[in-house]
């Protein structure tokens, strides 16, 4: 896990998917950049609408692709531009402070089976004010 430096909230190694990538590539790409490890064959898991809601009115949306994978290659940082990585038990990722919905999309990498589909709505603030799953 990640320990972003703006909350201190955890949150799985990722980022946004640079112009003529695939969306598989990038998660390569950034999880290397971001953990020093080559992911071999990640497999999609989730894919996740957010949307940033100010007073009823949405101000920001995008995309979340979530993948799994079981073998990589490298030596893992310690550290890195985007913040502390450590490992952590599954039994205790719950209860590491993270943004709400979290929770549930790494329940589901961890325990579900198939790709799950959902959506978030929080506030600009990120407090989570709704949010849908639909397991396939």
């Amino acid at each position: 896990m990640l320990q972003k430096p703006r909350r201190n909230w955890w949150v799985a190694p990722g980022g946004k998917i640079e112009q003529g990538e695939s969306v598989r590539e990038a998660v390569i790409r950034e999880y290397r950049e971001e953990t020093g490890i080559y992911l071999k064959h990640p497999d999609l898991k989730g894919v996740f609408t957010i949307v940033i809601k100010d007073r009823d009115k949405p101000v920001s949306e995008w995309m979340m692709f979530t993948f799994v994978a079981t073998d990589g290659d490298g030596k893992n940082f310690e550290q890195s531009a985007e913040g502390i990585l450590q490992w952590h038990a599954i039994d205790e990722i719950k209860n590491l402070p993270m943004a709400a919905g979290d929770t549930h999309i790494l329940e589901y990498m961890v325990h579900g089976s198939g790709i799950i589909y959902g959506q978030f709505t929080y506030t600009p603030d990120f407090e989570l004010l709704s949010y849908r799953l639909d397991p396939s």
